[in-house]
């Protein structure tokens, strides 16, 4: 019990809070960000601080004021430029407290310079850091082939830029080759698909040259084509590049860094490609020059020849040159001559040659063959007929003289005469073939009579009572006379 109590004694007055530091920080952080949510500051930056984690610390001034500022590693990486002292700048953001050192700040979410944009600071800044670097020198810039076979393209596949280049390359040289990469050409990640085209159009065998394009758009949307990254890369190419980004008064670092510029994508296939009648107007030209120079040339061989020809050793050589070529004349019509006169020999032996295989001819000597049985055939009938006839006088005058009784003796006479002739028919040599025997001739019309003329696989022909044929032989049996001689 205070001493005041314990007199009886009370006092009334305002109740006193006592807040601790935190707690009292924190109370003003939370009215500050109710307060201050969303709110634009601008002023100049100082003691600039980007820290390794990737947020970036810096002071905002504005005469003898000053804010603590913080930037995200989340919102820095979406700057389009590089801040640094002294720069004017507007940040957006909230306000907030820094509880350990209970000091005021702006925790930033959007930084933009005051003046000129954000946009065409980042460029000024790039273009000076690669200018510096020296990746816009003509030195190295590569030459554009005069009449590449194969054109790479990366652009977006859907853009009106591909189709004016296609129609372009399409009439100027309709044979050319395009490979075309697809790629995004606005917005997040347009620049490292550029550059992965690019760095596919490298490829060895790939293409002899890159064309870059994409239609007009304003400074935002042709802002991928001013990325550090894609710069180097197009920078780095082994692949002579050509860059026709948006309309003739745009400007990209990519522009800078190319091997060569067009103001337009139509302008880029022009480049790329010359014209036919080009073509041909210098192919003319050449071709004219070419038959000048060797007119030229020919009229100082045939003054240079004709010199020559004065020359004594010349005519010697032209001497020489024509009895050799005299003698070569002679030998080719003798060789000609020679040739003529084998021909004509070897057609006389092919015809003699012919005539002898006529001569063989199984049809022929069978034919002499059958003549000659027909003539003994015909001899022996008219022997038998006029035979038959002095007996049948020889026998009519005994007949008559005899009358019946020497009847029964004609009769064993005419039986005997009648033997004889069938003893005649049977002596002809149709009447043997007639009994089953048969003539064999061989190929060259020889008459066969022992196996012994024949050999397996000959052919023979066979005369038989009536009718021939002819037959292969297929074996040989040889019959043992048991003297040793062939039979008579």
């Amino acid at each position: 019990m205070s001493a005041s109590e314990q007199l009886g004694l009370t006092f009334s007055g305002p109740t006193r809070t006592i807040y601790p530091v935190r707690e009292l920080v924190a109370a003003v952080r939370t009215q500050l960000e109710r307060s201050f949510t969303d709110i634009y500051v601008e002023g100049e930056i100082s003691n600039y601080r980007p820290a390794e984690s990737g947020h970036i610390y810096f002071s905002l001034k504005d005469g003898s004021a000053q804010l603590r500022v913080v930037l995200w590693r989340s919102q820095a990486r979406l700057l389009r430029f590089r801040p640094g002292n002294g720069m004017q700048v507007i940040a957006r953001g909230r306000v907030t407290v820094y509880d350990e050192r209970g000091e005021l700040q702006l925790q930033a979410e959007f930084l933009e310079p005051k003046g000129a944009g954000a946009l065409q600071l980042a460029f000024e800044q790039l273009k000076a850091k690669l200018a510096a670097e020296g990746l816009f020198d003509a030195e190295r810039k590569k030459p554009i082939p005069a009449l590449p076979r194969r054109i790479g393209i990366v652009t977006s596949s859907n853009a009106a830029a591909l189709r004016d280049i296609l129609n372009i390359l399409q009439r100027r040289h309709e044979s050319i080759h395009v490979l075309i990469y697809p790629a995004q050409v606005q917005g997040e990640g347009a620049a490292n698909e550029v550059a992965a085209g690019v760095r596919y159009l490298n490829r060895p065998g790939k293409v002899d040259v890159i064309i870059v394009a994409r239609g007009g758009g304003s400074l935002e949307d042709l802002f991928a084509f001013n990325d550090e990254g894609l710069a180097r890369t197009v920078a780095a190419s082994k692949i002579p590049v050509i860059s026709a980004i948006g309309h003739e008064t745009d400007f990209t670092v990519c522009d800078f860094v190319a091997d060569r510029r067009a103001a337009t994508p139509s302008e880029a296939a022009e480049i790329v490609v010359a014209a036919k009648h080009e073509l041909d107007e210098r192919m003319s030209t050449f071709h004219k020059r070419l038959g000048k120079a060797t007119q030229y040339r020919l009229l100082l061989a045939h003054n240079a020849l004709a010199r020559l020809t004065q020359h004594a050793a010349f005519a010697r050589m032209k001497d020489s040159i024509a009895r050799r070529q005299q003698r070569l004349d002679d030998r080719v019509h003798r060789m000609v001559q020679a040739q003529a006169q084998n021909v004509t020999r070897l057609r006389r032996q092919l015809e003699s040659l012919h005539s002898r295989l006529r001569h063989q001819d199984m049809r022929i000597r069978l034919g002499h063959v059958r003549r000659e049985l027909n003539g003994h055939e015909a001899a022996l009938s008219t022997a038998m007929t006029t035979l038959l006839a002095r007996r049948s006088v020889q026998l009519e005058r005994p007949v008559e003289a005899l009358g019946r009784a020497s009847e029964t003796l004609m009769l064993q006479r005419h039986s005997r005469w009648l033997g004889l002739d069938r003893s005649l028919q049977a002596l002809s040599p149709k009447g043997v073939l007639a009994r089953g025997y048969a003539l064999v001739f061989d190929e060259n019309g020889a008459v066969i009579k022992e196996a012994s003329q024949l050999a397996p696989g000959e052919r023979v022909r066979t005369e038989l009572g009536r009718g021939r044929f002819t037959s292969k032989v297929q074996d040989i049996e040889m019959e043992d006379m048991g003297d040793g001689k062939p039979p008579e």
